[in-house]
């Protein structure tokens, strides 16, 4: 009697497990406007890892990219006042 139960219990397993999967293989259906968006927002891994591998072959390269990503955010070539306040400065200038 308990194999049976085993059994029927191991058929409706993988009937579940094939419903699933029939529903998951459904295609979802986007606006083109939707597909480039989404494809322009995410990386794949065999992307970010050739990336990675690029930087590590050529680290100028990096240094490139962040530069354009401080100009882009009006950063580049500007020298920030770590450390310093904006008081210390003013007091500096006015004693030498």
């Amino acid at each position: 009697m308990s194999d049976w139960i085993g059994l029927g219990f191991l058929v409706l397993l993988s009937l579940v497990v094939l419903m699933g999967l029939k529903v998951l293989s459904i295609p979802r259906t986007s606006t083109e406007a939707e597909f480039e968006k989404e494809a322009g927002r995410s990386k794949t891994m065999l992307g970010a890892g050739f990336e990675t591998l690029s930087e590590m072959l050529n680290p100028s390269e990096a240094k490139g990219k962040e530069a354009v990503n401080e100009v882009k955010k009006g950063r580049y070539n500007k020298k920030q006042g770590v450390g310093k306040s904006v008081g210390n400065d003013q007091e500096g200038d006015k004693n030498d």
